[in-house]
């Protein structure tokens, strides 16, 4: 892997989602180790620019809202992708189908009163280019069947279309397309880097119902995360990365130690300069200037 080269990432929740990406490295690769103990597994993307280091999370928003905002941080990637699975909340987005988030929702936003529960969602929008490369990724694709729609994020397996959550979900985000438990943490982390281009891709590997652990028994995750992991792969290679003179600073390249992932030139902030994880061998000294200097 060349350090010259950008970094994409690509994160999963599963083991199967995370099997489903690393079948497309190619060549050697390689595992690095944070120093708070998160791996990540770098290679390449065969005919692309891209280096691409792949994690598996585990579940839940939170936690990758957490270990995303560290990942991002340690590796400075161009590109972010949450890659997997999701439930199916459309009559006429079948199971194997993959949705690419348009945006996606955190639904238990809101506020409990004597008049009933009144939604306070957030919403983040993928990334115009990203959904620009998907959208031409897709019309070349002729065995997955995409659409670029809403997803809705949540902390809850859904498994009872017919349950009050099920009910709300419908009222609430009625252009909802999927439901899954990771995207709103990813998408979140992204926004706050500011210039990350992030995108949630789902596989369709069941309809959120009560038949929810029958499709699983069929094979239906193995399939929905390949496909997912086939639209995420064919987006990047649509995508191409931003010229250093454009896009966000390159980071260090991951393949150094992770002791020194905060290691960075100093950076002027309007005020003050951020000389955080600079290494210094002397003192220094800093002075406020006049209007005269």
């Amino acid at each position: 892997m060349s350090a010259n080269q950008p970094t994409a990432v690509i994160l999963t929740a599963l083991p199967v989602e995370y099997d489903a990406v690393r079948a497309h490295l190619t060549g050697e690769t390689e595992e690095l180790e944070h120093d708070d103990g998160t791996r990540v597994e770098l290679g390449r993307l065969d005919g692309t620019s891209w280096n691409l280091a792949i994690a598996e999370l585990g579940e839940g928003a939170m936690n990758a809202a957490a270990l995303t905002t560290q990942i991002v941080g340690w590796l400075r990637p161009q590109v972010l992708l949450f890659v997997g699975v999701a439930g199916g909340l459309k009559d006429d987005i079948e199971i194997g189908d993959v949705v690419v988030g348009t945006k996606v929702y955190a639904v238990h936003g809101g506020k409990q009163t004597p008049d009933g529960f009144q939604a306070r969602p957030e919403a983040w929008r993928g990334s115009h280019r990203l959904l620009q490369s998907a959208r031409s990724a897709l019309r070349g694709m002729e065995d997955v069947r995409g659409h670029l729609k809403p997803i809705a994020c949540g902390d809850v397996v859904l498994a009872d279309d017919k349950s009050a959550f099920a009910d709300y979900i419908r009222r609430t985000f009625n252009d909802a397309c999927a439901i899954e438990m990771e995207g709103s943490g990813a998408a979140h982390a992204a926004h706050l880097n500011g210039q990350l281009d992030a995108l949630v891709i789902r596989g369709i590997s069941d309809r959120a119902n009560a038949r929810k652990h029958k499709a699983d028994a069929s094979g239906s995750q193995t399939r929905a995360a390949e496909r997912a992991a086939s639209v995420a792969v064919a987006v990047l290679r649509k995508q191409r990365p931003r010229d250093a003179s454009s896009g966000p600073e390159e980071g260090p390249h991951p393949r150094r130690e992770a002791g020194d992932r905060d290691r960075a030139t100093a950076t002027y902030g309007g005020d003050h300069i951020d000389f955080r994880g600079g290494t210094f061998h002397g003192p220094v000294i800093g002075k406020r200037l006049g209007p005269d200097d």
